[in-house]
């Protein structure tokens, strides 16, 4: 299909995709820190071949990781306080939208359509109007369980929430929710500022802390384009725009530990700030967990093949499991309505 692959930005990279568990340290979520020589900027945007020569990140300081060592925090209640008026990246008029071609892909379109109207749906549900914080914060548990179960580990939500799960895979999953209301007004302008504190949040056990939220060699250029695209506007349909950050992220996996959790959490905090789901209340990461990990690994190696039909398959698997994870936001505000 001529013209059918994203063209302007290269397309998906054709590395190997996934990644097994792996512990994370169990450290109380913190605001976004400014570390990562790749933080987005309009030098970057403009040049991506300019990120090699970009200063070396800051370093997580020693003691702070060995404090964080010696006394591990559990998180159980997690929440995702979502603050109104974040800005959203308005595209330039006239300018040439490198995402058009998207929607090109056979039933890109339809599917984009189907997952925003299950969306909208569960925005009009009557229990938002008095508990959209409680079904947030519901929602961010949840997530965080499905982005834990979608890395190999699984576990009841009711032991998730009774605090005796202390799985470090699960609590850097649930680490990395808690975090994510904190990121949504910086990642517009700095995503590549929330990556970076995103890896350390969940890999932070992991790596050595000389080198978390620090990306490998080979993700700076395509890395960088990304980010490009992240702060630009562009007329795709949000939740494509999701779709593509956490292919992409999945996909070249940039850090080398905790990539998975570090690409969902991405394509979130990109529904959130594009206006999906601005009160991030519905629950991608549980449709993606619904509908198999098999048929996760399958659409996100199709999207690595770089192959339009690689692409549109992954594409529309992100919009089926919007779709699921709009349902499951309507399931925790009957539940919170029937008390």
């Amino acid at each position: 299909m001529p013209g059918a692959r994203v063209a302007a930005w290269g397309g998906p990279p054709r590395e190997g995709c996934g990644e097994a568990p792996a512990a994370a340290a169990r450290r109380p979520p913190q605001r976004a820190a400014s570390a990562g020589w790749w933080r987005a900027s309009s030098a970057a945007a403009d040049d991506p071949a300019s990120i090699g020569r970009r200063r070396e990140p800051d370093r997580v300081p020693r003691d702070r990781a060995a404090t964080a060592r010696r006394t591990p925090r559990t998180v159980v209640g997690v929440s995702i306080p979502v603050r109104a008026g974040a800005a959203r990246p308005v595209p330039s008029p006239g300018a040439p939208d490198p995402l058009a071609p998207l929607l090109d892909l056979p039933g890109v379109g339809e599917a984009a359509d189907a997952a925003r109207t299950a969306v909208d749906r569960l925005l009009r549900h009557k229990v938002l109007r008095r508990e959209s914080a409680g079904v947030s914060t519901e929602s961010a548990l949840r997530g965080a369980r499905a982005s834990a179960a979608l890395e190999g580990v699984d576990v009841p939500l009711a032991d998730l929430r009774s605090g005796a799960v202390q799985d470090p895979v699960v609590q850097g999953a649930l680490r990395v929710s808690a975090g994510l209301g904190g990121m949504v007004e910086t990642w517009s302008r700095a995503p590549g500022q929330v990556l970076a504190r995103l890896h350390v949040l969940a890999a932070a056990d992991l790596a050595d802390a000389s080198s978390l939220g620090r990306p490998a060699p080979h993700a700076g250029p395509r890395l960088s384009g990304l980010l490009a695209l992240v702060t630009r506007g562009t007329a795709a349909p949000a939740v494509v725009v999701a779709a593509l950050v956490h292919g992409e992220i999945a996909a070249l996996r940039p850090f080398g530990t905790s990539d998975g959790v570090v690409a969902r959490a991405a394509g979130r905090l990109t529904g959130i700030t594009r206006g999906l789901d601005p009160k991030a209340v519905s629950v991608p990461e549980v449709g993606f967990a619904e509908l198999g990990r098999e048929a996760y690994a399958s659409a996100l190696a199709g999207y690595a093949s770089g192959e339009p039909g690689g692409v549109a398959g992954w594409l529309l698997h992100c919009c089926r499991a919007t779709e699921h994870g709009a349902v499951e936001g309507l399931a925790i505000c009957e539940s919170l309505l029937r008390g």
